[in-house]
């Protein structure tokens, strides 16, 4: 008798992926048949990397270190991606009680209105306080060279190549 595969859905907008994400992702993988990373696109923020940008370097990431993680960018509700790609459950990283009370909340009506599980992860307790709205602040002072180690090294150079104004626009909701 078959049995179904376990497949994980970590959905985020990833903009950018930090080492938190990674660090999630890592211990994530071996705990599923496969993992998908899926990028979606908040309308509410405004992006520092366009959406299949961040997929590519998610992708160059994860290649080697990774082999059951899947990158696609989607669009619409977590739960309706889920359901086509037949994931059993969504992943979601935990850095602090703060996200616990929104993510509990999100799980909840996952369950509800879509009817799979939410499986929380924590993070590293390095890698706590970081966010990617504080990364992109952060960036946009002119201090990238600070995010060492905070960022995979190929998020870092893609940083480095924007304009102090790109890197503004990201953040022009503070």
């Amino acid at each position: 008798m078959a049995t179904t595969p376990k497949i994980a859905l970590f959905p985020g907008t990833f903009d950018p992926i930090t080492n938190g994400h990674l660090d999630v992702i890592e211990r994530a993988e071996p705990l599923f048949d496969q993992l998908i990373v899926a990028v979606g696109r908040n309308p509410d923020k405004n992006a520092v990397f366009q959406q299949q940008d961040r997929v590519e370097m998610i992708r160059e990431i994860l290649k080697e270190k990774c082999p059951n993680v899947v990158v696609q960018a989607y669009q619409g509700l977590t739960v309706e991606f889920a359901h086509e790609t037949h994931a059993t459950v969504i992943l979601r990283g935990l850095r602090n009680v703060t996200d616990l009370h929104h993510e509990f909340q999100l799980a909840l009506t996952n369950r509800a209105v879509g009817d799979i599980e939410t499986v929380f992860i924590m993070t590293g307790e390095n890698f706590g306080f970081t966010s990617s709205s504080l990364i992109k602040q952060i960036a946009a002072g002119g201090q990238i060279d600070r995010l060492h180690a905070l960022l995979p090294e190929l998020v870092v150079k893609r940083l480095k190549q924007m304009t102090r104004e790109q890197l503004l626009r990201s953040v022009d909701q503070f």
